[in-house]
């Protein structure tokens, strides 16, 4: 890892994270740091992203190109609807100077759109994905990947930033932090439409504690127990889910997860794998879905 450097930071969006970033970095002593953020000066946050700024010693410009003119390296934290939108304004702007990252919330074809509109420009492009939360400060782990993703890592690092390098292909950070959400915000779901249900029986505490005894066992542990056995029960878990769903109504919540997690299952045991493996567990999660994979493509196939 290389040692601190100064250079010229431009940030795009002076909201949570970009605040962030911005108090953090100016903190560790990155001495210019700027930032265009399209509601810094006529919006209903104006006067709280201005004083932000000014509190940071962050430079609040009001184009596009003053940012393009003022920062070398452009780390992008917009929301990931506004990502292309974004891209197009930079588009006539950047060139071979510059260093351009999109760190939005988006899927790796969003980035892909970015890396397109940007493509003429000259400039060094890659994409990023916040892992972590602003409560952990400037230092909230992130990942970055494409042509540009290791020198965000070498220039922001050493100032107290955590970037993970997640390799050359653009898309691979993003990719991983929108199909993580899948799993980590579904699960945020569950235990909402959980303990909605469970409250109205009054049971919230002890369902809580006999959940807890399954998942506190390391998490590969409990793919490792689902994914397998699941190819062989899904007919019966179907079953239980269905009756869990009309627990869950019966107690006057909608059960939107539940009856997800039954059209799942029962797509799983449509495929017919109970036969497949014979009635015997697989080995591990990934003859499981391996097994699942071949099924689809078969099907796809069967289609045409």
């Amino acid at each position: 890892m290389s040692d601190k450097q100064q250079f010229r930071l431009g940030l795009v969006g002076y909201g949570e994270i970009g605040s962030t970033l911005g108090k953090g970095l100016r903190g560790a002593g990155l001495q210019q740091i700027f930032c265009y953020d399209k509601y810094a000066f006529d919006g209903p946050y104006a006067d709280l992203i201005q004083d932000r700024a000014k509190a940071a010693g962050v430079t609040l410009v009001k184009s596009n190109q003053e940012l393009a003119d003022a920062a070398e390296l452009i780390f992008s934290v917009t929301p990931g609807s506004a990502s292309l939108e974004s891209a197009a304004a930079f588009a006539p702007v950047l060139d071979g100077r510059h260093t351009f990252l999109d760190f939005a919330s988006a899927t790796p074809k969003v980035k892909y759109g970015v890396a397109e509109r940007l493509a003429k420009t000259g400039a060094t492009l890659g994409d990023g994905s916040i892992m972590g939360t602003p409560k952990n400060g400037y230092a909230m782990h992130m990942m970055s990947s494409g042509p540009a993703g290791q020198r965000v890592v070498d220039l922001l690092v050493p100032w107290g930033m955590s970037i993970e390098f997640a390799g050359q292909k653009l898309g691979t950070a993003s990719g991983i932090k929108i199909l993580r959400s899948v799993l980590i915000k579904g699960i945020e779901a569950l235990i909402d439409e959980t303990l909605l249900a469970a409250r109205s029986y009054g049971l919230d505490d002890t369902v809580l504690a006999s959940a807890s005894k399954t998942l506190t066992r390391p998490f590969m542990d409990t793919v490792e127990s689902l994914t397998p056995s699941g190819v062989i029960h899904a007919k019966r878990r179907t079953e239980e889910v269905e009756m869990a769903a009309e627990a869950v109504e019966d107690a006057g919540i909608e059960p939107l997860m539940a009856r997800a997690t039954v059209a799942r299952l029962r797509w799983k045991e449509s495929l017919g794998l109970k036969e497949h493996f014979k009635g015997v567990v697989p080995d591990n999660y990934k003859v499981a879905i391996d097994a699942i994979v071949a099924k689809m493509q078969a099907g796809a196939k069967a289609a045409e």
